[in-house]
Formats: structure tokens, sequence, C-alpha cells
């Protein structure tokens, strides 16, 4: 039986003793939670494990109070290969930042991280802002901190690699540069980065028709992924980038890092 299932069929004190794993040190301390009891210096719980009994699926969640966005959130998910997990999704959000309503269109709808549809006047906002392309709010730096206590989570169970879907192109950079490889669009990784050099077919479309489509965006991972947030790669006819961005399944063996780096020495 996978490992998260099994871990479903504890109590529920057992459950979110060995969960708490999932929750980056440095947020009790910066954030006054308490460890033990998970609540904040004024007693409210601010911590959530969704964990069904019999589900291959956990949630962990921290949302402070009269927050409408979690402060953090890690989805893992069984896969059908017990060595392996699936990071579903992080969410990471700085509380003391300005909130983009990038999530929701102009009709009210859900954007599904803008790839249903989007928001384009709070996306210009975010941009100008020096947020990445899904954010809502500026995150808190804990991509290497979160990797950490994953890594101890799979060492507990003898689970041997992590995977994940990188959703953005940021995200796929921010991956390989934290040891993980490419199970698939590595190719169009690369690709990427070799059209986004002066003078080839995606520097050139850079060309301030949007505000997403800064020239100076091409040196840059938040402006390359902006850029291809706003389609930049369907507006080229290239062989690799045909089918214009796919998101790329990316994998880390545990303890073993070992990252297959398209954009070398990279300036976000």
């Amino acid at each position: 039986m996978p490992w998260i299932q099994r871990i479903s069929r504890l109590s529920p004190f057992e459950k979110e003793g060995l969960y708490r794993i999932l929750i980056p040190p440095s947020l009790y301390s910066r954030f006054r939670i308490d460890p033990l009891s998970l609540r904040n210096e004024k007693g409210e719980r601010i911590v959530r494990f969704f964990c069904p009994r019999g589900d291959r699926t956990c949630l962990v969640e921290i949302k402070l109070p009269g927050s409408e966005h979690a402060l953090y959130s890690i989805q893992l998910t069984d896969l059908n290969d017990f060595t392996q997990i699936d990071w579903d999704f992080l969410v990471v959000n700085d509380p003391g930042s300005p909130v983009f309503t990038t999530h929701i269109d102009q009709e009210g709808r859900d954007t599904l991280f803008g790839w249903a549809s989007r928001n384009l006047a709070e996306e210009e906002k975010a941009v100008e802002a020096g947020l990445f392309p899904g954010q809502v709010t500026k995150g808190l730096g804990l991509t290497r901190e979160v990797i950490h206590v994953l890594e101890f989570f799979c060492r507990i169970f003898d689970i041997k690699s992590m995977r994940l879907e990188a959703l953005f192109y940021h995200n796929a950079i921010t991956y390989e540069r934290h040891g993980f490889s490419y199970f698939d669009e590595y190719a169009q990784m690369k690709r990427i980065h070799e059209l986004f050099q002066p003078g080839k077919a995606l520097f050139n479309k850079l060309d301030n028709s949007t505000p997403f489509r800064k020239p100076e965006f091409a040196h840059t991972v938040r402006g390359r992924s902006w850029a291809i947030h706003d389609g930049v790669l369907a507006d080229i006819e290239d062989d690799v980038l045909d089918e214009g961005w796919a998101s790329p399944v990316m994998y880390r063996m545990v303890g073993k890092p070992r990252g297959m780096v398209t954009f070398p020495d990279p300036v976000y």
C-alpha cells in the first residue's frame, strides 16, 4: 500500500504528528505558531491537515486569521510506484505584501493560475510589482527549506524520489537549480533558452506589443516566464515549440540532486 494511503489510516493525532514535518521550521518562529498546538498567540488553530482515511493525497495548510489566501499550502499524492511521491503543488504567500487578484478574472471566475482565463489589468500590476505569473502576492523564499523538509519526510519512509509538474517556466528553472531533472520537456526548455538569445525568434517577439513582452524580459527568468505566459511561444514557428508551452514533469532523487541546467547562471 502506498505511504500516504497508509498514513491516512492512522489516528488524527498520529497523522498530524507525521505531516507537521512538512511545515518549514522557520514559519513557526516567523509567524509565532506554537509547533505543538499549531495555534497562534491568540490560541487560534491556524494549521489544517486534510488527509481523510483511505485517501492517497494529503494537504497541509497554514492560513492566518483574516487572510483570504493561505500563508503556506503543500500537497502530496501517492504514485503507483511506492518509492516515488508526487509533489502536487506548493503555495507560499507573504501576508505583508500587496495582493493582486490575478486568480480571478473580470467575470469573477477562477483563472486557474491564468490558464483558463486572465485578468490582464491585475497581471500588469503584478508585473510592475515584481511578481511572477500565477502569484497573487510575493513569496517568502522558502523553496530550499521546503525541499529540505520534503527530503526528510521521504527518508523516513524510504521514498527514493519526488516528482512534480512545473506549471510555469520560472518554476522549472527554480527546480532545476535545486537538483531536479527532467522526465520530459528538456528539449523544450533548452530551445526556449536558445531562442531568447539576441537576434533569435523569441527575442525578436519581445517588441513592447504588450506589457508582458518588454525587450529586457529576454534576459531574466521572470521576464521570460511572463512572455511565455502571454503566449509568445505560439507566435513563432519552431519544430520543438510547435505546440506552445508544455509544463515539464521533473524529479529529484532523495539525497542525490542532479540538476539538468537549461538557463546557466540565471538572473531572476
